[in-house]
């Protein structure tokens, strides 16, 4: 049963249970919806998804090691600052002296949902290298977390491979969000790229945008989608669905298994499926939604919860994320989760 005790005010741990790999970006938000060509003013935000992933840990309470790679330039001393002022230690926040930090323009539409232009050829973050992360650090660890960016550049690409292969051997829970972003792919398949993770991942966070993307049927509903995904190699899945909720999915391998709540909008075929409606709310910015999500599903599963658990927890975190501009902004500390929750139960 998920510890209720748990202390949001722990702090940063010497030695996290949680290790979170990839990019950190700088993400320029426009002042007003619109294409990116009428767009006149934007404000500079810390992002990238597991960066986004690692502070929302760390608000949650859970403090995790992040290694990523920024440049040694002003944007990349501001996204150090950023993650200190997060409370994410810098002992695997590698500066590369030989590339710029990656940027990326976003755009809004009416709705909120965003789109993104990125400029990182070449830069800090598509340049982890393999091995960085010792052998003894992941066995020192939990839960290894990381996503599809960095898989579309070498030698990134294989670092991450390598890092997910390794934790995977050492017993760590392992988890991993496609994030599909097709404008940065050229040399490597990205459902090629996906199918290898989902072989290495325990746990997979994914939408229908992403799942499409990496060649799934868009026609299947979502308990056979999650199936699916299930069958390429992670026993729990969780399927995003926007202002529409989330699907979680574990099967017997899971861990978590025995506690997975039955959902009678199922039919009452499984006791495998869970849903979860959503909290609706007035979305100002869904940028970081999902990277908020993981990190509240990763906070609960890593911290005792069932997958449904998870899933209402990591619902609200998502929600109130998207109710404030910017994505690493916007992440919520335990006690804002619970206010809200509070709210809408009470």
């Amino acid at each position: 049963m998920w510890d209720e005790t748990f202390d949001i005010d722990s702090g940063s741990r010497s030695d996290p249970s949680v290790l979170v790999a990839g990019e950190t970006l700088v993400d320029f938000i426009p002042e007003t919806p619109g294409p990116l060509p009428d767009v006149e003013t934007f404000h500079r935000r810390a992002g990238g998804a597991p960066a986004n992933v690692a502070v929302g840990l760390s608000r949650l309470g859970v403090t995790p090691a992040f290694w990523t790679r920024v440049g040694d330039d002003p944007f990349g001393d501001f996204l150090r600052g950023t993650l200190e002022a997060a409370g994410i230690s810098d002992e695997l926040v590698e500066v590369d002296p030989r590339a710029k930090t990656g940027l990326a323009f976003v755009s809004l539409d009416p709705d909120a949902d965003r789109a993104f232009s990125f400029h990182r050829d070449g830069s800090a973050d598509t340049r982890l290298q393999s091995g960085r992360i010792g052998d003894d650090r992941l066995e020192s660890v939990d839960w290894v977390h990381a996503g599809g960016v960095t898989l579309a550049d070498d030698p990134g690409r294989e670092a991450t491979f390598d890092l997910l292969e390794r934790a995977s051997d050492a017993g760590a829970t392992v988890s991993f969000d496609p994030n599909a972003r097709p404008e940065l792919w050229d040399e490597y398949d990205f459902a090629d790229s996906v199918d290898r993770a989902f072989g290495l991942a325990d746990v997979v966070k994914t939408s229908r945008e992403d799942l499409a993307a990496a060649g799934y049927d868009r026609e299947l509903d979502d308990v056979e989608l999650v199936r699916r995904v299930a069958e390429a190699g992670p026993h729990t899945v969780f399927l995003t669905l926007g202002s529409a909720g989330a699907v979680a999915y574990a099967t017997p391998d899971a861990p978590w298994f025995g506690d997975v709540h039955r959902s009678e909008d199922e039919g009452g075929s499984s006791d495998e499926v869970v849903r979860h409606d959503g909290y609706p709310v007035e979305a100002v910015d869904t940028t970081g939604a999902g990277d908020a999500f993981f990190a509240g599903a990763i906070a609960a599963l890593s911290n005792g919860g069932s997958p449904a658990m998870a899933l209402e927890f990591a619902g609200a975190v998502a929600a109130v994320t998207t109710t404030e501009p910017g994505a690493m902004t916007a992440l919520p500390t335990r006690e804002e989760v619970a206010l809200f929750r509070e709210r809408f139960e009470g």
